[in-house]
């Protein structure tokens, strides 16, 4: 797949999620095979009005590319000098948020909100496409509700604009991220436009990868909550849908990743913050473990890489058969 003239390889992408998917996640994904990153979704307002968290968030590395800067908002020339902002950052392609569905970002008529009004959808992605000289994509629902199911309608409108890849998370605004994707919807988006097409939602191994793929055909799938603490599933998606063998990591290696993951977060974040995000990161390595509940106890009170090590230790102890 090309997006634009960027050349992916492998078979899924990182997706972005908004206080999780940071820059130390995104290296680690990319380091065990996924094919592109998008980075936090941040404010085109905060961008514009030089907010220093806004541009932490739009910070890359060359060892997470492909990578993108995901920008929301609803003006179209905020959107652009935000664009052009976020480019001297060096994003390979700029994506624009039409499927947030937190209500501090939909219930400011940004996000997936824009689904309720494609014609300035519409602008902003052509406000940018203008303002940029390189990719841009967008990232979207299926509708904001099951009565106005218009992801198609809209992938047209964005590819009219210029816009080089469309994403399409299988749900509602409304449906946030529960019952179940469906893929219908992203088939016919796929049917409408030229440009290539992005399946995202509830896809969790090479089996559900290769589902996907079949249903909707797509040009690529995206992996969201299934790759927290387990950066391991591009791997396996990669050797599934590529006809090899995997073999999954030991538990001892899955910990030794997860602190490489923690030192990468100390690397670019003040200590004590890496030290407190790293709670959330360490509990999800741990996911399906023998003593869980100490476990997830002991995540809770993380205040130092010590206290990661001491987790470890105790997992390990707890789970000497797997």
């Amino acid at each position: 797949m090309k997006i634009g003239n960027i050349e992916i390889n492998g078979f899924a992408a990182l997706a972005p999620m908004a206080g999780v998917a940071d820059r130390a996640m995104r290296e680690i994904c990319v380091r065990y095979g996924a094919g592109f990153t998008v980075g936090e979704l941040t404010s085109s307002k905060g961008v514009s009005l030089g907010d220093k968290k806004s541009f932490e968030l739009l910070a890359c590395s060359q060892n997470e590319r492909p990578t993108a800067s995901q920008l929301f908002g609803r003006e179209p020339q905020t959107m652009a000098d935000a664009a052009k902002r976020a480019v001297e950052f060096g994003p390979d392609f700029i994506d624009i948020n039409m499927g947030c569905p937190a209500p501090k970002v939909a219930g400011n008529l940004c996000g997936s909100a824009l689904m309720r009004d494609v014609a300035l959808a519409e602008s902003i992605v052509k406000a940018v496409v203008n303002a940029v000289d390189i990719p841009v994509t967008v990232k979207m629902r299926t509708g904001w509700d099951s009565d106005s199911i218009n992801a198609p309608e809209l992938a047209k409108r964005c590819e009219a604009a210029g816009a080089k890849m469309i994403t399409v998370h299988g749900r509602t605004r409304k449906q946030m991220y529960a019952p179940s994707a469906e893929y219908e919807t992203i088939a016919k988006v796929k049917n409408s436009v030229k440009i290539p097409v992005v399946a995202n939602g509830d896809i969790v191994d090479g089996k559900t990868a290769k589902k996907v793929y079949e249903i909707t055909g797509c040009d690529y799938v995206m992996v969201g909550r299934a790759a927290q603490g387990n950066p391991f599933v591009f791997e396996e998606i990669n050797a599934y849908l590529g006809g090899k063998a995997y073999t999954p990591p030991t538990l001892q290696e899955k910990f030794e990743v997860l602190l490489q993951q923690v030192e990468l977060m100390k690397r670019y974040k003040p200590e004590r913050v890496a030290i407190l995000e790293s709670r959330k990161h360490t509990a999800w390595y741990m996911t399906g473990l023998k003593g869980a509940a100490n476990i997830r106890r002991m995540c809770g009170e993380i205040a130092s890489l010590e206290d990661i090590h001491r987790i470890i230790e105790f997992a390990l102890e707890q789970n000497r058969d797997l």
